[in-house]
C-alpha cells in the first residue's frame, strides 16, 4: 500500500472532499488538509508532502504564486492545478511555474489517479537523482577530506618528530594512498656519484631500493632535477623510462628548498591502472614542499647538533668556570670547571634559582644583585684560598655570563713581587737619604763652578725622582698588605673641598678651572682619612697635569642608593682605546704621555688599590681627543658624625 502524503488545498472544500474519501483515501495516501496560504506553508516546514492539490485561489491569495514561493523553498515538491474556473491561459502558466499536472472539471477518478502516479513517480525519479548527485558528491568531498587528512598526518610528523627515515616513510606511504599510484619513490642526489638513489620507497623490493642507481644526465628524474619543473608520463604500453624501469604511467615533482632541487619524489603504475591527473600532480607537490622541510630540518638539526656537541666539549674542558643565567637570574648552563669550583653534584640544575644552588656569597651577590650592561670584573676568593678573576658579561636576549680564571698563583707571584719591591725600596731610601746628605754637603767643603752647580742639580733631581717611586712603592705595598686599618667616619664633601683648595694653585699656574658640583648633603663613609685623600689627590694631580693649559677639571660627588658616587673630568687629550684595559696596573703608562711629562707609572695603581680596599670600585670612561671621566664608587656608612 502507498504510503505517499498528498496535501489538499482547494478553494472548494465540497471538491476537496469528494477527492480525498472518493478517490485517494480509498487508493491509499496519506491526506493533509489546508484552507490557507499560512497553513500549507505550516505543513511543509512540519513535514513536506509528496503531492500538494492547489486551486488558482486560496483564501483570496493567488495560488500561482503561492506555487511559485513553495517550489523555491522545497524544489522537490509535486504540484496539481485543480482551478474553479479553468483557461488554456492558465493551464500554459502553470506548466511554466513546474506544475507536473493540470486537472480540469468534471473530476473524474481514473484522471486523479493516473495525475497523482504520474507525479509521485516524479517525485521518486528526482529524489532517486538528487540522492545518487548527493553521495557522488559526498564521495568527493570524502575523498579531498581525506586528502586534506593525509597532508595534515604527514604535516604534523615533520612538526612532531626530528626522525628523517621516519617521516619520508610516511611521505611515499601517503603518495601511493593519495594517488593510488602502485609504487613511490623518493630520490635524492648522491655526493660521491652525482647519481640519484633512492632515500625512500614503498612497494619496492629492499634490494632493489638498495642497489638502485639513476644517472642525472639522461633520465627524467634528472631533467626534473635539473629544470624544477615536475614531469607525468602517460605511456599506451609499458617502456623503459631512461635506463630505469618499465612504466606505464609515471609522475615525478620536484623537491625544492631554498631555491635550489634536492631531489625528486615520484609514484608510478607498472601494471596499467589509472593515469595521473593535476589533482595528483597538486598532492604530489604538497607531499614534496613536505619532504623536503623534513630533509632541511633534519640537516639543520644535524648541524646544530654538531656545533652544540662542539661547544659542549669546549666549555666541558676548558680550564676556566662558566655560569651562564637567564633573564630571571636562573641557571642555564653551568660546566664541569666551574661545578668543581663550588662543588656542585652533575644532577641537572637548569632553571633553579642560583641561591638555591651556588654557596658561594661573592659569586651570588655578583650574579643576582649586580646586572651588567657592560663587561664588569672583579676577584672572587675561594674558602681554600684559591682567588678567581670573575668577568660579568651581558648576552642579549639571554641573560648574563660569567667566566672564572684561577689566578692565584698569578696573585701569590704579585705578592712576592710586592715584598721583594717593598723591600728593596725600603732598603734604598738610606743610601739615597746619604746619597742626598753629601750631595748638598759639597759646596760647603770649597767653591763649586757653575757647570759643578749643574751636575748636582740633577743629582739631586733624580734622587728625589727615585724617592719619590720609592716612597709611592712602600705606599702601594702598605695598602695592598692591609696595613692600613685606620678606619673613620668621613664626610667626603669636606675632603673633595680640601683637596681641590690643595692643588687649586696648580692648576691656576696652567690657567685651569677647577669646578666643584656636589650634592647637598653628601653622605659620609667609613674608611681612612689618610688613604682617601691620598686618592682624591693622585687623581686631580693627574687631571690637572695631563690636561692642556686652559682645560677645564670638573670634580661631582653624589649619592645614589647606599652608595656615594664620586667623579673626577677632564677634557684633556683622552686615553687610547688599546691603553683603558690596563691604566690601573703598575708602571703603566698610556701611550700619549710625552715623555718629558714627570711621572712614576703607581698613581692610578695606588688609586685603585685604596678604592678596593675601601669596599668599592674604579673605572674610566674616555674617548681620545675628548678627555676622561674616572669614576669612583664608595660604600655609604650608617653610622653618623
Amino acid at each position: 500500500m502507498a504510503k505517499e502524503t498528498i496535501l489538499l488545498a482547494l478553494s472548494d472544500p465540497s471538491t476537496s472532499q469528494l477527492i480525498d474519501k472518493g478517490i485517494l483515501s480509498p487508493a491509499g495516501y496519506q491526506i493533509l488538509h489546508a484552507r490557507t496560504a499560512l497553513e500549507i506553508r505550516s505543513v511543509c516546514k512540519r513535514q513536506v508532502p509528496d503531492l500538494i492539490f492547489l486551486s488558482e485561489q486560496i483564501e483570496g491569495e493567488d495560488g500561482l504564486q503561492l506555487a511559485r514561493q513553495l517550489l523555491e523553498s522545497f524544489p522537490q515538491i509535486q504540484l496539481l492545478l485543480l482551478p474553479s474556473q479553468p483557461s488554456d491561459a492558465l493551464a500554459i502558466e502553470a506548466m511554466r511555474l513546474g506544475f507536473s499536472d493540470y486537472l480540469q472539471p468534471p473530476i473524474r477518478s481514473q484522471d486523479v489517479l493516473q495525475a497523482v502516479q504520474k507525479a509521485l513517480r516524479q517525485h521518486e525519479q528526482l529524489s532517486n537523482w538528487a540522492e545518487v548527485e548527493s553521495q557522488r558528491h559526498t564521495r568527493s568531498l570524502q575523498q579531498r577530506l581525506n586528502e586534506l587528512e593525509a597532508l595534515q598526518h604527514i604535516g604534523h610528523k615533520i612538526s612532531a618528530s626530528l626522525d628523517l627515515d621516519n617521516v619520508l616513510s610516511a611521505v611515499v606511504e601517503a603518495a601511493v594512498e593519495l594517488t593510488g599510484a602502485e609504487e613511490s619513490s623518493l630520490l635524492l642526489i648522491e655526493e660521491s656519484s652525482g647519481e640519484l638513489y633512492m632515500r625512500a620507497a614503498k612497494n619496492f623490493q629492499d634490494e632493489f631500493v638498495r642497489t638502485f642507481r639513476l644517472p642525472t644526465h639522461d633520465s627524467l628524474a634528472g631533467q626534473v632535477l635539473r629544470t624544477g619543473q615536475p614531469v607525468l608520463f602517460d605511456g599506451k604500453k609499458p617502456q623503459k623510462i631512461k635506463t630505469a624501469y618499465l612504466v606505464q604511467n609515471l609522475l615525478y615533482v620536484p623537491l625544492q628548498a631554498k631555491e635550489r632541487v634536492i631531489g625528486v619524489l615520484g609514484v608510478d603504475n607498472r601494471q596499467g591502472g589509472h593515469t595521473f591527473n593535476n589533482t595528483h600532480l597538486t598532492l604530489l607537490s604538497a607531499l614534496a614542499d613536505y619532504a623536503a622541510i623534513a630533509i632541511e630540518n633534519a640537516r639543520l638539526y644535524a648541524h646544530t647538533e654538531i656545533e652544540r656537541s662542539k661547544l659542549e666539549t669546549i666549555l666541558t674542558n676548558i680550564a676556566e668556570g662558566v655560569i651562564v643565567i637567564d633573564q630571571d637570574r636562573r641557571l642555564i648552563l653551568v660546566n664541569r670547571m666551574a661545578r668543581e669550583m663550588f662543588e656542585l653534584a652533575d644532577e641537572n640544575i637548569s632553571g633553579r634559582r642560583i641561591q638555591d644552588v651556588i654557596r658561594h656569597d661573592d659569586l651570588v651577590n655578583l650574579l643576582t644583585r649586580f646586572r651588567a650592561t657592560e663587561p664588569f670584573r672583579t676577584e672572587i676568593t675561594l674558602e681554600d684560598g684559591r682567588v678567581f678573576y670573575a668577568q660579568l658579561t651581558p648576552i642579549p636576549d639571554v641573560g648574563q655570563t660569567a667566566t672564572l680564571q684561577d689566578i692565584t698563583n698569578l696573585k701569590e707571584l704579585d705578592r712576592i713581587k710586592s715584598d721583594f719591591v717593598s723591600t728593596v725600596s725600603h732598603d734604598l731610601r738610606s743610601p739615597l737619604t746619604a746619597i742626598l746628605g753629601y750631595v748638598e754637603l759639597l759646596d760647603r767643603v770649597g767653591p763649586l763652578s757653575e757647570l759643578q752647580r749643574e751636575f748636582i742639580s740633577r743629582v739631586q733631581f733624580n734622587v728625589q725622582t727615585i724617592t719619590s717611586l720609592i716612597n709611592d712603592l712602600l705606599d702601594l705595598g702598605r695598602i695592598e698588605a692591609g696595613f692600613d686599618a685606620r678606619n673613620e667616619i668621613v664626610p667626603i664633601d669636606a675632603m673633595i673641598k680640601a683637596v681641590v683648595e690643595e692643588l687649586s694653585s696648580s692648576a691656576s699656574e696652567k690657567s685651569q678651572q677647577l669646578q666643584v658640583d656636589l650634592s647637598p648633603e653628601l653622605p659620609v663613609t667609613l674608611g681612612d682619612p689618610v688613604r682617601l685623600r691620598q686618592m682624591l689627590s693622585n687623581l686631580v694631580g693627574n687631571a690637572i697635569r695631563y690636561t692642556q693649559a686652559g682645560g677645564t677639571i670638573r670634580v661631582r660627588g653624589r649619592a645614589e642608593g647606599d652608595q656615594v658616587i664620586l667623579q673626577v673630568v677632564d677634557n684633556g687629550p683622552g686615553i687610547p682605546l688599546a691603553d683603558q684595559p690596563y691604566i690601573f696596573d703598575k708602571f703603566y703608562r698610556a701611550s700619549n704621555i710625552p715623555a718629558e711629562t714627570p711621572g712614576t707609572g703607581l698613581g692610578l695603581a695606588i688609586v685603585k688599590s685604596i678604592v678596593e680596599n675601601q669596599q668599592g670600585r674604579i673605572w674610566v670612561d674616555s674617548n681620545p681627543g675628548q678627555g676622561s671621566t674616572f669614576t669612583i664608587v664608595l660604600p655609604i656608612t650608617d653610622h653618623e658624625l
